[in-house]
């Protein structure tokens, strides 16, 4: 859960057996038997691709695979035939809980760097496998694309190469180390009061950009590898983020966000005090406002979703994301200051990831223009003329980067078949690695879910997948509702290039293919839809609005002629979580069970700002009456809670207090706690827990004798 911000069913004794506590399972019934056409491991055995990063130099890409917990570092370079050859570079082994990302390529596209171990959600190192020796350090390693087993570089995360290519900066500790890249011992090359990250180096490699947090405010600081000094940029009050370098190194690029009280975190938040762009010399730390964004729509800043958010292009001129029209699109301005110009088209569609090409003149970002509930890719000039789309059809394609040859690299997968990498090249899209997907992997026997808009209980539209199970139905069954977590995230029509999404969505299929309705639900609070729907009236710890969304779900399934309106059961995480107590505390009436992973359940606990003196008078009050803890005895379904107790996200006292209130009201509770493990789970037995404990669970309270018989014939 974050504002902003990656098998066979198994049963019970075995989750036990690897340190899972699930409660009340033996004075359980046994679910009636249900037909399937795969297992959850294999709908979850298709390896997962991350962090693709085109090398600066020569004809490569590289990307994590995460194969059954496994996390390996890929590679795939240009052959003498034109054609890109894909290998792995790195080879462990197990479903060992290890991490690994952020990779960072050398100056020559020769090593790539990356993270491995501790928790890339941040928090410091973690501890999956319950090692009796204590959690394993987080470390970034080198490997060549010459072969050659990986080099220890250092303890620590977020590498940054010099483009100088002979030294790696990275964040441990929260301050700033170095080391050098043909081995010797790393240094601490910054000792600074806050807590650095978002390392940049100036094209000559002379000076590292850096952001310093200090709890109220942010700083942008310069370290001159030569005197060894700090210059910091115009230091003000307020969070200065997103350092970025002209070409040719003499100017320094910075967001500046008003420090503005509280941060309304999970309240509705359309407008506040104006953001800006300001541009410095890195020398001596003067800057000058360049640009502020206007009052009203889009004075709040809310980034894309890839790391730079600031581009510097050939022509001298800085684009960046904007909301002025409610709906976030790029916009430039002269580096020097002036009028903001549109880059992408205007329209009722938002801009996702975004990547510039090497020579600065052209940007490939992916979008849901004319396809609301997809992502395509398209092609802008820098100066914003002449847009072109690049990918059509029943595909999503995400997360482009552009390679040395300037082709584009990006993600991509449909309603079948899962996310892999591609390259894009005359039209067409072809996968890196064509034999990634195993054949047992049951592509056949997947659904194409269904794009389906329905009313709100207060009216507004709301945009869901529906999956329908594949051989149809003689009458009424069972029905699941499903929720995201983020909130600021959005479910497509097909699977999700964030990985624990794409677990999820494998588990709608699967839910499918057992006879289940399931409906993926948008709803407000979420992106995709605009401003209006993000940051919709009374949301969140505001008034708890989205429990509108939920409703309407529930009165649309139990609209429809296929679902029995006694047998709907809803489910989520994070933030999905908080959705499915919120609807179980607000409208058990319609939802007969459910299933909350890791859910917020008192937002008093998670916003600490409430209590501070500038909090609006209230707040706190109306903060709780919007949580489900507050219509606990309201409160009559079966619920599962499922949580990890390392989450660093949502305090596992959240579940906590969820089930000594619960029983206190004699609801029907059972509990499924995934020690050591942390938010977005990093091992894949634990992914089969969550899910074998859900389908155990919705299989027991909703697959009624009569529903599991109620398929309709199955095609051979």
């Amino acid at each position: 859960m974050g504002r902003n911000h990656r098998r066979p069913t198994r049963n019970f004794t075995l989750v036990v057996t690897v340190g899972v506590l699930l409660c009340a399972l033996a004075s359980q019934a046994q679910p009636p038997s249900r037909a399937h056409d795969f297992t959850l491991e294999q709908v979850l055995s298709a390896p997962f691709p991350t962090d693709l990063k085109a090398a600066p130099q020569g004809e490569r890409v590289a990307w994590v695979f995460d194969r059954n917990g496994t996390r390996n570092v890929w590679v795939a370079d240009k052959a003498a035939d034109g054609n890109y050859k894909s290998r792995s570079m790195t080879a462990y082994s197990g479903d060992d809980g290890y991490d690994l990302g952020e990779l960072s390529w050398d100056p020559n596209g020769r090593q790539v760097l990356y993270t491995r171990g501790g928790s890339l959600e941040g928090g410091g190192p973690v501890n999956t496998m319950s090692l009796a020796s204590g959690a394993p350090a987080q470390t970034i390693w080198a490997v060549s694309v010459d072969g050659g087993p990986p080099r220890q570089i250092g303890l620590g995360h977020s590498p940054a190469v010099s483009p100088k290519g002979d030294v790696a900066a990275y964040v441990s500790a929260g301050q700033i180390w170095s080391a050098p890249l043909s081995g010797g011992a790393p240094s601490q090359l910054i000792h600074d009061r806050g807590q650095c990250s978002s390392l940049m180096w100036s094209p000559d490699g002379t000076h590292l950009a850096f952001v310093s947090e200090r709890t109220d405010h942010s700083l942008i600081g310069v370290y001159d590898t030569t005197s060894h000094t700090i210059v910091w940029m115009a230091p003000s009050v307020d969070s200065d983020a997103a350092p970025e370098w002209s070409p040719d190194g003499r100017r320094l690029a910075f967001i500046r966000i008003p420090a503005s009280g509280a941060e309304r975190y999970f309240f509705e938040r359309r407008e506040g005090q104006p953001w800006s762009i300001w541009v410095g010399d890195p020398g001596t730390g003067m800057a000058k406002l360049a640009w502020a964004a206007s009052k009203g729509a889009g004075s709040v800043f809310h980034p894309i979703q890839t790391d730079r958010v600031l581009l510097w292009t050939a022509s001298d001129r800085l684009v960046f994301p904007w909301e002025r029209s409610e709906w976030l699109h790029l916009y430039s301005i002269p580096a020097t200051g002036g009028a903001p110009q549109e880059v992408t088209p205007q329209g009722a569609f938002e801009v996702f990831s975004v990547a510039l090409n090497p020579d600065r003149s052209r940007i490939i970002y992916s979008s849901n223009q004319g396809d609301i509930d997809r992502r395509h890719l398209w092609e802008v000039s820098a100066t914003g003329t002449a847009a072109h789309q690049l990918t059509h059809g029943a595909g999503i394609e995400d997360y482009p980067v552009i390679g040395g040859d300037k082709r584009p690299f990006a993600l991509r997968s449909d309603g079948r078949n899962p996310v892999r990498p591609v390259i894009l090249s005359s039209g067409a899209m072809s996968d890196l690695v064509p034999d990634a997907i195993p054949v047992s992997f049951p592509v056949t026997h997947l659904v194409e879910p269904q794009q389906v808009v329905f009313s709100a209980a207060d009216g507004l539209a709301v945009h869901g997948q529906l999956f329908l199970p594949p051989s149809g139905r003689r009458g009424r069954g069972p029905a699941v509702l499903f929720f995201h977590g983020g909130p600021i995230r959005q479910m497509l029509l097909g699977w999700h290039p964030m990985g624990a999404y794409t677990y999820m969505y494998a588990m709608n299929q699967y839910l499918a293919n057992e006879g289940y309705v399931v409906l993926s639900v948008n709803y407000r609070g979420g992106t995709g839809y605009g401003l209006d729907f993000r940051e919709a009236p009374n949301f969140g710890a505001g008034g708890a609005s989205e429990l509108n969304d939920i409703l309407g779900a529930a009165l649309y399934l139990r609209s429809r002629s296929d679902v029995d309106p006694s047998h709907i059961g809803i489910w989520g995480g994070s933030y999905g979580g908080l959705m499915t107590a919120l609807g179980l505390a607000r409208a058990s009436g319609l939802l007969a069970a459910g299933v909350d992973y890791a859910g917020v359940h008192d937002w008093r606990a998670m916003l600490p700002q409430l209590a501070a003196a500038n909090a609006p008078k209230g707040a706190a009050q109306l903060a709780y009456d919007s949580s489900a803890m507050a219509t606990i005895d309201q409160w009559r379904s079966p619920v599962l809670l499922v949580h990890a107790d390392d989450d660093r996200n949502v305090p596992f006292s959240q579940t906590v207090e969820l089930v000594e209130g619960l029983r206190k009201h004699d609801v029907e509770v059972e509990q499924l706690v995934l020690p050591d493990e942390i938010h977005d789970l990093l091992r894949e037995r634990s992914w089969l827990a969550l899910f074998g404990a859900a389908d155990d669970f919705f299989g027991r309270h909703l697959m009624a004798p009569q529903a599991a018989g109620a398929r309709g014939p199955r095609p051979d």
